[in-house]
């Protein structure tokens, strides 16, 4: 019963502010309006959130946060290095400044806001928001997008999305998803480390570990773990050339395959897929997971890192951005 209540209460309340005399009430009624105002703020984001982004993709694509990294700079420095007009670079640094990502001080000069000195010298972040303008030229028609009435330029980029030749995959065609997955795994690597520690463990088998940035890492934090990785051939070749590179050739075996069809490599008692299931429907998913599971001996452990949708505090990022 008390969630029946509570459900009325949030009824009635939604239908008093859809009541557009009730708005203009509580904007100038002293109790109300700072929550009013806070509202309208919240509203106004959603409709300019788009302008947002491209003003943070406009700063990643013209490298404007290495170029405030070492210190205040003169717009006229700043048009220069980002081959833009005066005007040009004002209009960005000053919508930088207005979101946080970049600084205005009393002499005029910019340096980094709180926002851009968490993006200096962050290729993962960048690689992320560089990638974005697929999808935003997928969402400029989001209807469209929802009525699947067109191919998606991200179902292109991730080649492979739909595609049941996996194994036939040439390097060129995985190249673009692959790097950015490497370049933004240091965002989560040491954070499913620390949160599934493998010091007992003998030997771990990564599932699309794509060119094997997440077991370098584990390599890195344990010595004596022998390294598994499991993924399309032209990616295997990839992993392959990355962990000659490292000097970790000796203890890792790259096995190529299409992990939907084929039995994956027996022997690890640890198997992690990181970012893989939520690329898949409920029923190849389920398939893998029964595959991971045969390729383990009693004993051994699935640890499984995605975005989740749902998560208390970050409902958007699984529900508005994963989900689109």
């Amino acid at each position: 019963m008390p969630g029946a209540w509570r459900e009325r209460v949030l009824q009635w309340r939604e239908r008093l502010v859809a009541d557009a005399r009730f708005r203009r009430w509580a904007g100038r009624f002293p109790i109300t309006r700072p929550l009013a105002r806070r509202r309208a703020r919240e509203l106004f984001d959603l409709c300019a959130g788009f302008v947002y982004s491209q003003v943070l993709y406009a700063c990643v694509r013209l490298e404007a946060f290495e170029a405030l990294r070492h210190g205040p700079r003169s717009i006229e420095d700043l048009a220069r290095e980002m081959s833009l007009s005066v005007g040009a670079a004002q209009r960005l640094l000053g919508a930088a400044a207005s979101l946080r990502l970049a600084r205005c001080g009393g002499d005029g000069r910019y340096s980094l806001g709180p926002l851009g000195a968490a993006m200096a010298d962050n290729q993962a972040v960048a690689a992320m928001v560089e990638h974005h303008r697929l999808l935003y030229g997928d969402l400029a028609d989001p209807v469209a997008l929802l009525r699947q009435e067109r191919p998606t330029a991200l179902s292109s980029y991730w080649a492979y999305s739909g595609n049941h030749r996996v194994s036939a995959l040439t390097p060129s065609e995985v190249a673009p998803y692959t790097e950015l997955m490497s370049a933004s795994l240091p965002l989560i690597a040491d954070e499913v480390l620390d949160a599934f520690p493998m010091g007992d463990r003998r030997r771990l088998l990564d599932v699309g570990g794509g060119e094997g940035g997440f077991l370098a890492t584990a390599a890195k934090r344990y010595p004596k773990l022998e390294l598994v990785l499991f993924d399309a051939p032209a990616v295997a070749a990839r992993a392959q050339a990355h962990f000659e590179a490292l000097g970790l050739a000796s203890r890792a075996v790259i096995v190529g395959g299409d992990f939907l069809r084929d039995a994956l490599p027996a022997g690890a008692d640890v198997a992690t897929m990181v970012r893989v299931l939520h690329d898949h429907d409920d029923r190849p998913a389920l398939a893998l997971l029964r595959s991971v599971r045969r390729a383990l001996p009693p004993g051994g452990a699935i640890v499984v890192a995605e975005p989740m949708a749902g998560a208390a505090g970050a409902e958007p990022v699984g529900a508005a951005y994963f989900t689109f």
